[in-house]
């Protein structure tokens, strides 16, 4: 076998630790941006909250060997030491370090000082379990145990653990033993607890535990808890005439029965605490608003502090290049502060880019749906990629997708995830491209609109879509009827 030598040429991309940064920061919602900043204030002095107002921004100013991928050492050779130059950190003025304002000309005082961005504050599901488990007569064995097992319970308000898994877990964590009929005892007491159907293993018994407390109240249904109870498998796959048949209901029997049971809570933790806070309780990164049918965007900056390098580390920086004497320890120091300022810039950089980002991505987006935002339509929306927004925007697609997928926008017509406003095209008869968001809105209709004793099959829905004039096959129609969990025409059947 012989060696050989080769020169080969590759073209290879490499992201600078600033660019590793802003990607991490555009991933991040406005909710959790002031989180990430107080931690980055914790971890660097050289950066520091804006007191007073300034009239300067922060500008970048940096010479073009500022922006090599090499980071600085604390330890360095006696060269370093000898070559330390604090000339562009120790200038009068702001112009080279200077105060970082978030709130710049997107952020005009007389709109964004009337908005309330909806926090909330307030007890979360398990918190609500605990009290009422003080409610409880325990000793304090017992209250360890059933605060095992609240413990256990998911968010949505089920116990899905076995209680075998529960007894190993007291065993293990809490050094207790303690049997299953004891674990069982204090399951059954803790499923009294409110909300009505909590720590139930099953959906069956969710849902029974909710009727037999109706029941306790002195409600008639017990013809509901039979249904549960016995047919299961055939109320949940609506075959309605079997449930008849083995209880010789009427039709306004199963009718009743049936309202009875859809009224109740499947997810009994579901509307309590912290468990949908995604969905009810969403912080938008920014606002439209219709100002005389001219549409404005604002960039929500409430909870984003102005930064700004600290002075006193500027000052530290001046006390040495004022000094006559500079040994060894003070160069190293010196270093060090460079690093801390260093950061810092970057952070603040990486936060106005951010911030550059999302409106420019919004402002986009604004303008290819502009229809949508006047008139809150959907079958107004365009059919639009990624790609096209990052062709307008000279961002790579990359970057456009982790805008999309993790910002809100609010407008008088709700509270939208830009994601929302993306979708592929479907041509017409006529050859004209829609949006398929357009499709999905009309086959919501139909359905909302069907005849509930007689719903419409795919079969059905494909038919009267393609005599509107979109050209759609029926497995199509069936996807998008999925992904908005529509389910199929035999379970949307009502009696």
């Amino acid at each position: 076998m012989s060696l050989s030598q080769s020169l080969q040429q590759k073209l290879l991309q490499k992201l600078s630790p600033q660019q590793i940064q802003l990607m991490k920061l555009l991933q991040i919602p406005t909710a959790n941006l002031e989180e990430r900043i107080k931690e980055e204030l914790e971890e660097n002095p050289a950066l520091e909250v804006t007191e007073n107002d300034h009239e300067e921004s922060y500008e970048e100013t940096r010479e073009d060997n500022d922006n090599d991928d090499d980071e600085y050492e604390l330890e360095g050779s006696e060269s370093e030491y000898d070559n330390v130059d604090i000339s562009d950190y120790v200038s009068e003025g702001d112009d080279e370090v200077g105060d970082y304002k978030l709130r710049d000309d997107n952020y005009p005082d007389s709109d964004d000082s009337n908005k309330v961005v909806p926090y909330r504050v307030e007890t979360t599901f398990h918190d609500m379990l605990a009290d009422q488990l003080g409610m409880l007569k325990l000793d304090e064995r017992s209250l360890r145990i059933a605060e095992q097992i609240v413990g256990s319970i998911d968010d949505d308000g089920y116990l899905r653990r076995e209680t075998s898994s529960i007894q190993d877990d007291l065993a293990f964590r809490q050094n207790i033993e303690a049997s299953e009929q004891e674990i069982d005892a204090l399951i059954g007491k803790i499923q009294q607890f409110d909300p009505p159907g909590v720590c139930a293993r099953t959906l069956q018994e969710c849902l029974l535990l909710q009727l037999n407390r109706k029941l306790r109240e002195g409600k008639e249904v017990k013809t509901a808890i039979d249904v549960l109870s016995g047919y299961f498998d055939e109320f949940t796959k609506k075959h309605y005439d079997k449930i008849q048949r083995g209880l010789s209901l009427t039709d306004e029997q199963l009718k009743e029965v049936i309202n009875q049971i859809i009224r109740l809570n499947p997810k009994p933790g579901g509307n309590v605490g912290e468990t949908n806070k995604g969905e009810s309780y969403v912080i938008p990164d920014f606002f439209v608003i219709n100002n005389g049918g001219k549409l404005e965007i604002t960039l929500n900056a409430k909870n984003a502090p102005d930064l700004r390098i600290s002075e006193g580390y500027r000052d530290m920086l001046k006390d040495y290049d004022r000094g006559s004497k500079k040994d060894k320890r003070q160069k190293e120091a010196v270093l060090f502060i460079k690093q801390k300022i260093d950061a810092a810039k970057w952070f603040i950089d990486a936060i106005k880019q951010r911030q550059h980002t999302l409106l420019s991505t919004m402002e986009t987006i604004l303008d290819y749906q502009y229809e949508f935002f006047l008139t809150g339509d959907e079958t107004t929306l365009r059919p639009m990629i990624l790609k096209d927004i990052a062709e307008r925007t000279n961002f790579d697609i990359s970057t456009v997708s982790r805008v999309a997928n993790s910002k809100f926008v609010q407008t008088e017509f709700g509270t939208y995830r830009l994601k929302f406003f993306f979708s592929e095209s479907l041509s017409t008869d006529t050859g004209e491209e829609v949006s398929t968001r357009e499709v999905k809105k009309i086959l919501s209709d139909m359905v909302e609109a069907e005849n509930k004793k007689k719903p419409l099959s795919d079969e059905r829905l494909t038919e009267l879509l393609q005599e509107k004039g979109y050209n759609i096959a029926r497995r199509t129609v069936a996807k998008y009827r999925e992904q908005l969990n529509i389910p199929v025409a035999r379970l949307r059947k009502e009696l």
